[in-house]
């Protein structure tokens, strides 16, 4: 696997992105039921936002997943919590698989921890998935991710969850994850944007 982040092209990437959301198991994504025009105009939004970015994930040029990074204090997380600066939201999307991958949903997720803890402003990554998508939760879990508290959002009441650095460093260490010892956070410079 080789993981190259790019950011999303919201008039290139919308058809692709469209064909993903509109997959079953991306229900918890809230955007089953959108044309691609609206995909379009919500990653447009996405790239005129300083405070929120949106990924697509390529492996070895063939596109895998959509990652987007923001700043919990300029999201509806906003006063759910007491924000630290360091703090870094994320959200996953994997695309469907031509054939299914024993273990390749972590490797996308764990190359998504190193991606954002490459970036020394990031102390902990914080998410926020709807309650009822146990799939996620037990990957969090994996990471190294320890659930706060549930907490209302506008659209969904979700498990709101934090991983520190050092929390990712031994999730990775302990899961025999490939690539874990290849590529530490500390390895990946933040422009470093290949995995």
């Amino acid at each position: 696997m080789r993981f190259e982040f790019q950011p999303v092209d919201p008039q290139a990437d919308a058809g692709l992105l469209h064909g993903w959301m509109r997959q079953e198991y991306a229900v918890f994504w809230g955007m089953n039921s959108s044309t691609v025009e609206e995909v379009r105009a919500e990653y447009a939004g996405i790239a005129a936002n300083p405070h929120h970015d949106a990924w697509l994930v390529q492996d070895a040029g063939t596109p895998a997943f959509l990652m987007e990074s923001y700043a919990p204090a300029h999201s509806p997380l906003a006063g759910t919590y007491p924000v630290q600066p360091g703090d870094r939201g994320m959200h996953l999307l994997m695309g469907p698989p031509d054939a299914p991958r024993r273990g390749y949903t972590a490797a996308a997720f764990h190359a998504v921890m190193v991606f954002l803890f490459a970036n020394p402003a990031v102390d902990r990554v914080v998410v926020e998935p709807d309650v009822r998508n146990t799939k996620i939760h037990r990957l969090n879990a994996r990471m190294g991710f320890e659930t706060r508290e549930r907490i209302t959002l506008p659209d969904k009441t979700a498990l709101l969850s934090f991983c520190t650095r050092d929390q990712f460093r031994v999730a990775a260490a302990s899961s025999g994850q490939p690539g874990s010892q290849q590529h530490s956070p500390e390895q990946i410079s933040p422009e470093g944007a290949t995995l």
